[in-house]
């Protein structure tokens, strides 16, 4: 018996490295070669298929600057607004609403997703579409999830899921170009959100957030409500502060962890009417020369879970608000 055992022991360092790296950029590296032995042991992979996979992978050195600067972190408000709220993304905005009113129409009302979010989120991520990213999604997480230690985990977990997603929608993982940080597709899921969130709009058997518009429109809409998304309520509402206020003692962040009545305590007014016991946080936004300071709701805060950053999420919301301006002017 203890010869068995001495045996059995002798033998899984054999079984769990048995596949290797030959070739390409990630040739002959002990932690790639066990993440593809894992692969391989937990799910459909042949090791063939994943050890012509790997040594194929050109290690992108370049998005290293890009995860350290990213724009969300990099500048103030004034700054990232322009980016986004344009005239043109207003009009392209519009023209894809129409375009897709009916489907947009039925997808807010099962949802209680409001169309011009759903269209504002696209606008944002891609241009509706254009702008997709061209960066190769495999190398991309194969070279952070492995080179990239700040973020080794996070995308070790995405380089998974994208080999289980690609399995499974049948999509070859070579030709696939996303952002920097492999979000894919229309809406830029990443690839454990579009396992876990995207949804068949069209019923055709398949998630398509590359090419399908009812599939793409209708995942946006399900992130959304999964979060948490509350139809029919406010998502952010400028406030004013008045003289002698003492803002300075609230905390900024995206979770309503304040009441109403605590802003006004604190010199913060609004325009609207706000119930004193709603749940609000406070959104502090950088202008070139003061502050710029909004309630935001738990609606607003579900936008964050698009995008962890306030100013993303007020991008999003500030770009709907004017393109359904728009739309309704024209109308």
């Amino acid at each position: 018996m203890k010869q068995l055992l001495l045996m059995f022991w002798v033998l899984i360092p054999a079984l769990t490295s048995a596949a290797e790296i030959t070739a390409g950029d990630y040739k002959n590296r002990d932690d790639v070669n066990r993440f593809v032995t894992r692969m391989i042991e937990s799910s459909d992979y042949s090791e063939a298929e994943l050890v012509e996979l790997f040594s194929q992978v050109k290690k992108q050195s370049h998005l290293f600057e890009r995860l350290n600067r990213p724009a969300e972190k990099a500048l103030e408000w004034y700054q990232y607004r322009r980016i986004f709220i344009k005239d043109r993304r207003i009009d392209e905005g519009v023209k894809f609403w129409r375009k897709h009113k009916d489907l947009l129409a039925r997808v807010a009302t099962e949802t209680g997703v409001p169309a011009e979010i759903i269209v504002a989120i696209i606008g944002v991520e891609t241009f509706y579409g254009i702008y997709r990213g061209k960066d190769p999604v495999f190398d991309s997480l194969v070279t952070i999830a492995f080179d990239y230690p700040k973020r080794a985990r996070f995308f070790t977990s995405e380089l998974e899921q994208f080999l289980l997603l690609v399995k499974e929608q049948n999509l070859n993982p070579r030709e696939i170009k996303g952002s920097y940080a492999g979000a894919m597709g229309m809406p830029q899921f990443i690839s454990s959100s579009y396992r876990s969130y995207a949804v068949d709009g069209d019923g055709d058997g398949q998630v398509d957030l590359f090419e399908s518009i009812p599939d793409i429109t209708a995942s946006v809409a399900n992130y959304f409500v999964r979060h948490g998304w509350r139809a029919n309520e406010a998502v952010a509402k400028p406030l004013l502060a008045v003289a002698g206020n003492t803002v300075s003692e609230l905390e900024p962040g995206v979770k309503t962890i304040y009441k109403w009545s605590d802003f006004t305590g604190h010199g913060l007014v609004s325009r609207h009417r706000i119930k004193d016991d709603m749940p609000v946080a406070l959104i502090k936004l950088e202008q070139k020369f003061h502050p710029e300071y909004w309630a935001g709701f738990k609606n607003f805060y579900v936008i964050t879970r698009y995008n962890h950053s306030e100013l993303y999420a007020m991008a999003v919301y500030q770009l709907s608000v004017l393109i359904k301006a728009k739309m309704e002017s024209d109308e």
